[in-house]
């Protein structure tokens, strides 16, 4: 084959997550000329009207039914995630074709088309097949401490990813999903204690108020996983942007989201943090931290290339 391309492939559950986590990066990434894929295992279709400027005086939007509204709001999320993706810029969005899954115990829950009940098989190797034919040396998801949000779907992209990562350079596996091609690391996102402070003490100082409440500050400190630090501060307008295309799901009010400028939150917090959890070229060593997800790869020698 032609000379390969560096690549990450990032996999996430519904339509809006793109834009939560990881979206600096991948904006960074694609400006730097790597290749940039997004799968999104869902079409949010449980997904509930969460911007109140929507409603007009608190009238039903655009005057739907209840049911009708979800059926429109479930249209309307796929052309929000390609404005969002346009936005980070990825090359390439790839819908893995399930079911939302709605909340944990929900009777979506139980819906037979929903993600959460797909066979894991299946959906490995839907993602296998997706790998295989975009050969991405750096994947990242969602991590394996899913008890702050246990939403169904994110346990499932975790679950998923992890296997496929292995099995898609297992020639034994998927023979019809196309050429084995393993790729060399695997990521985790993870929400640092570190970042949530620094924008919580910005907040009072800029604002005279946080929305960050005791209970943030109760969670488990899990800071001590992260072995990758990026500086992002350039990008955070991709952040910004790509929740604002997300106009049924995000309140453009809510200072959880917005209550810094992107200027503002650079300066607060510059960086986005990862978890390299996986990896064919070696982990991180004790005490040291890596600025590129790229650290250790050799594209001129991937396996099957």
């Amino acid at each position: 084959m032609s000379e390969q391309q560096r690549c990450i492939l990032t996999v996430h559950a519904h339509p809006d997550d793109e834009a939560s986590k990881g979206a600096p990066t991948l904006a960074m990434y694609h400006a730097e000329s790597v290749r940039t894929v997004l799968v999104c295992c869902t079409g949010g279709e449980e997904g509930d009207l969460q911007n109140p400027s929507l409603r007009e005086n608190g009238q039903p939007f655009h005057g739907l039914t209840p049911e009708e509204e979800k059926a429109k709001l479930a249209e309307l999320r796929h052309v929000e995630l390609a404005e969002s993706a346009a936005i980070i810029g990825f090359d390439e969005v790839v819908m893995l074709g399930y079911r939302d899954s709605g909340m944990l115990d929900s009777e979506p829950n139980n819906n037979p088309d929903s993600f959460h009940m797909a066979p894991s098989d299946e959906a490995v190797g839907r993602l296998v097949a997706v790998i295989r034919r975009t050969r991405p040396q750096v994947i990242i998801t969602y991590s394996d401490d899913q008890s702050g949000y246990p939403h169904p779907d994110h346990i499932k992209v975790h679950d998923i990813s992890v296997i496929a990562f292995e099995r898609a350079g297992d020639p034994a596996w998927y023979p019809e999903a196309g050429e084995p091609f393993q790729p060399s690391k695997m990521y985790y996102t993870i929400w640092s204690k570190a970042r949530f402070v620094a924008v919580h003490e910005a907040m009072l100082r800029l604002r005279g108020s946080s929305p960050y409440d005791a209970k943030w500050f109760e969670r488990a400190d899990t800071d001590s996983r992260i072995t990758t630090k990026l500086d992002v501060a350039g990008y955070m307008w991709a952040r910004s942007g790509a929740l604002r295309a997300h106009a049924t799901q995000v309140d453009p009010k809510e200072s959880w989201w917005f209550g810094l400028t992107d200027d503002e939150l650079a300066e607060a917090y510059p960086y986005e943090d990862w978890v390299l959890a996986h990896s064919h070229v070696g982990m991180v060593a004790e005490g040291e931290m890596e600025t590129d997800l790229f650290v250790g790869i050799d594209i001129s020698a991937e396996v099957g290339s």
